[in-house]
């Protein structure tokens, strides 16, 4: 055995060698960078605003607005879980993790999405008292530090859009836009309380809030723990990649096809793949590795090649039974 890189090679006796390439592909790295990095900034901003927004909503009294001040708290530690997970996903594959630490990603997706489902929840519980027991609201003021917290969020979301592809960006930003449907909220109930002094406004806009969360939230987190089963990318069909690989020039048929998620933005696919003539295999290969990346964005690949099933009459085996003349 020996180490090159970030790929282990296998080698026996006979000079077959077999390649477990559990790698990190290199153009995955700046990518990984970038994101950690605008992850970073994001949650240090966002816990520093969430501190000012807090001071807010108990100066003015407005529950959207502590509603929201307490979901960026949260943020700012989901954005940092985030980061911390992605930094980890970027760790190279060792003789103990030989597919990476790609994992973590998923993992910090789906803490960051059921956390979401219980803030939502808390913060609904609270708006239901409210509702039978109204509170003061100074409208103008919360409106004021509400529109400041959506001019934030709404930048913070632009930071983080470039990675939307990745599943734990997507869970990061999640609770950004809470905390931007929160600003929302708290500035239409802020701009009704001190246009017309209806009190009932600030609950009725964090229910509201609560609501859309959840289905975010809930939609994330079943995607989330879908790639933790290892179950086909949402976004991807078997058949159709199956029968797009039968399709290609030298391949009879596929067979043992398996599609799963690495990590929050990785997806693996191994096959047996029966060919006309193996002595091409190397050209078919290269072929299959190309329309999978570009056609599903699959880049991790193990393909086993197979020769065509060719009808041979079977060799009649001695009688164990009849003895030697």
């Amino acid at each position: 055995m020996r180490t090159e890189g970030d790929k282990l090679h296998f080698c026996c006796a006979n000079l077959e060698c077999v390649h477990a390439m559990a790698h990190l592909h290199p153009e995955h790295a700046p990518v990984q960078g970038r994101a950690g990095l605008a992850l970073r900034r994001a949650a240090g901003l966002t816990l520093a605003f969430a501190a000012l927004e807090a001071l807010g909503g108990w100066w003015t009294g407005s529950l959207a607005l502590l509603s929201d001040a307490g979901h960026m708290v949260t943020d700012g530690a989901a954005l940092g879980l985030a980061a911390l997970a992605g930094w980890l996903a970027s760790r190279p594959p060792s003789r103990l993790h030989t597919y990476g630490f790609g994992r973590a990603e998923i993992f910090a997706a789906v803490f960051n999405s059921a956390t979401m489902l219980v803030i939502g929840a808390a913060i609904a519980y609270e708006a239901y008292l409210r509702l039978g027991n109204p509170r003061a609201v100074q409208g103008a003021t919360a409106a004021a530090i509400a529109l400041a917290g959506l001019a934030f969020n709404l930048g913070v979301m632009k930071w983080l859009s470039p990675h939307k592809h990745d599943m734990n960006a997507r869970a990061a930003t999640l609770h950004v836009l809470g905390d931007t449907l929160g600003s929302i909220g708290a500035l239409a109930s802020g701009l009704v309380i001190a246009l017309t002094g209806w009190t009932p406004a600030d609950p009725i806009a964090a229910l509201f809030i609560c609501v859309l969360i959840a289905v975010s939230s809930l939609r994330l987190l079943r995607e989330a723990m879908h790639a933790l089963m290892e179950g086909v990318p949402l976004k991807l069909s078997s058949d159709a990649v199956g029968m797009e690989l039968a399709r290609q020039h030298g391949v009879l048929s596929v067979h043992d096809l398996h599609i799963w998620t690495l990590s929050g933005s990785r997806i693996a696919l191994s096959a047996h793949v029966v060919v006309r003539d193996l002595a091409g295999w190397d050209r078919t290969l290269h072929a299959l590795q190309r329309l999978l990346h570009e056609r599903f964005g699959i880049e991790h690949v193990t393909l086993q090649p197979e020769s065509s099933p060719r009808a041979v009459a079977p060799v009649p085996l001695p009688d164990p039974r009849r003895r030697k003349a």
